[in-house]
């Protein structure tokens, strides 16, 4: 029988009596040493092993049944993991996160250590004991030296986080008077394309009325990274950051190396568009008293395999670019805004450099470069379809079919627009653009909303207990920078985009909720610590495995309580 009385709620609010700092440290270890880089058979077998890892827990050994995996969108063989304590009522706080992690291999002559957090310290901290250290490795060093850090590949990112809601799902499951249900969600796929978390998000509807339960909140336990103090990384997030990957096929006009000027480079009209766009503070979302991170390239290739005294005909380039108020569509028209003025540029100065060169050698003039075509995908495809006719969607299946077993999003966009060209018999100079991988939605607290405005109540109540002293402060942040699941939990509303769906070239990266998907106000309140996903990954122990799970159990106990 459930204890209501008033000397049993407060001892259930004192969170300072609750210590779980080895638990969590021993928990966050064990999940380390499980190897589950992202598409690999570790990531397949890890849920079974958390499965193993829960079941010690006695709630779990009496109620079994309350541990369900859920299958992965095709392409990953890895499940997530869904466990439930069970209390009074309907309403259920969910606690999110991803148990997949990067691969090893920036661990060069160290990797065979890269799980072993301990032993992976000392060789860090002899490895840095030398002169010439930068001095970020001057921190890493300090900051491994102190002991106040650990090392390990997914420690920071995010094994240490799943350790904390381990933490606070046994508590929870050890109190005789649980109000409402706490629901740890650890899913694969993270680090790529988010398969497991989109598949979850299509399932829970069923599962939650499977259970008969109401979710009023949830938190992802993500990582953040702060080079300081700390003071940036204690955060609760209100929304996480969106990410589109807009991409260029750049078709030039080849020319013989003797005669530059017969041609267009489609090298210099690439180099340009990095050039306008790479890392530009002016194409950074500046909306909502927030600022996005400005584009990147993080692919640029000359698509040519053999050697010729020939320009190449094509370059690819795909950028990733942040985004928090924007609509796509303003993305879309900012990139082919500077992908048109970077053509035009190239065009004028190669008829420039054309006029001069002709000045100096007293040759006769050169044909002027003609204008850029620009198309996006979505035209690009109904060329192709005009061109190929009744057999164009056969053609484009087969194509597709042909791709399913690559896992580079950018690699198989890259090949489906060259085919696409080819189909439509284009020539340059032209650019194709359109999206090359995944859309990830930025997502935010919406205070108009009951179940929004209960959980930022409650969060602000926790915050403001806890107080100015900078070692227990909590701040808010708007947006959670690294790309993350939380763009794809709780409703769709709002999120889908036509623009987006018709110019990404492969059916498989467009995402398509389930238009069922529960409605639930999401935050991300995680570890902090330095340099995820590299060789010198390191997370903070005192926040990630003391206070971390005494502010998630908190908010949890207040949110879900019956006032």
């Amino acid at each position: 029988m459930a204890i209501d009385t008033k000397e049993s709620k407060a001892r259930t609010l004192s969170y300072e009596e609750w210590h779980p700092a080895e638990r969590v440290e021993a928990l966050a270890v064990r999940l380390v040493r499980l190897p589950s880089e992202t598409g690999t058979p570790g990531e397949a077998a890890f849920a079974r092993e958390l499965v193993s890892l829960l079941k010690e827990i006695p709630y779990f050994r009496d109620n079994p049944g309350d541990i369900r995996l859920v299958d992965s969108l095709e392409g990953t063989a890895a499940q997530s993991v869904v466990a439930t304590v069970r209390g009074s009522g309907r309403k259920a706080l969910l606690l999110t996160g991803h148990y997949d992690t990067v691969a090893v291999e920036n661990y060069h002559d160290l990797k065979d250590l890269c799980r072993e957090p301990y032993a992976l310290r000392e060789a860090l901290i002899e490895s840095l004991d030398r002169p010439d250290l930068t001095p970020q490795e001057l921190r890493a060093k300090a900051d491994l030296a102190s002991g106040g850090f650990l090392p390990g590949r997914g420690m920071l990112d995010m094994k240490s986080g799943l350790a904390a809601g381990i933490a606070v799902l046994d508590r929870f499951a050890g109190r005789p008077d649980r109000t409402g249900t706490l629901v740890l969600c650890c899913s694969p796929d993270e680090e790529r394309d988010s398969r497991g978390m989109r598949a979850l998000r299509d399932a829970l509807p069923e599962l939650m009325a499977d259970m008969d339960l109401e979710p009023v909140g949830a938190i992802n336990m993500d990582v953040t990274s702060d080079q300081g103090d700390g003071s940036e990384g204690r955060a609760v997030f209100a929304g996480t950051i969106g990410k589109l990957m807009p991409f260029a096929l750049v078709v030039g006009k080849s020319s013989h190396a003797s005669y530059p000027y017969e041609g267009l480079s489609a090298q210099m009209i690439a180099a340009e568009i990095v050039r306008r766009v790479e890392a530009n503070p002016d194409l950074s979302d500046t909306g909502e008293d927030a600022v996005s991170p400005p584009p990147i390239c993080l692919e640029a290739r000359d698509l040519r395999e053999v050697y010729e005294v020939t320009t190449p005909e094509r370059t690819w380039l795909a950028f990733n670019w942040l985004y928090h108020s924007w609509r796509p569509k303003d993305l879309f028209d900012r990139f082919n805004g500077e992908v048109r003025k970077a053509s035009e540029a190239c065009v004028a100065r190669l008829a420039d450099n054309a006029r001069r060169f002709c000045e100096l050698s007293g040759g006769s003039a050169w044909p002027e470069p003609g204008t850029v075509r620009m198309l996006t995908f979505a035209e690009l495809k109904a060329e192709a379809e005009r061109q190929l006719g009744d057999r164009f969607q056969d053609a484009l299946l087969a194509k597709q079919e042909a791709l399913k077993g690559v896992d580079n999003p950018l690699t198989v966009s890259r090949e489906l627009v060259i085919w696409l060209f080819d189909r439509a018999r284009l020539s340059g100079p032209a650019i194709v653009t359109g999206f090359a991988s995944l859309h990830y939605p930025a997502t935010r607290l919406d205070r108009s909303h009951p179940d929004d405005a209960a959980l930022e109540q409650t969060l602000t109540t926790v915050m403001t207990e806890r107080g100015e002293d900078p070692s227990r402060r909590l701040i808010w942040r708007p947006y959670f920078e690294g790309i993350s699941d939380m763009s794809f939990f709780g409703s769709p509303e709002g999120r889908s985009s036509a623009l987006v769906a018709e110019n990404t070239p492969a059916d498989w990266l467009i995402d398509r909720p389930n238009p069922h998907a529960l409605r639930c106000p999401i935050v991300n309140i995680g570890p902090w610590g330095r340099e995820f996903h590299q060789r010198l990954e390191r997370v903070h122990v005192g926040y990630a495995f003391e206070e971390l799970p005494q502010i998630l159990a908190e908010i949890g106990d207040r949110l879900l309580a019956d006032t």
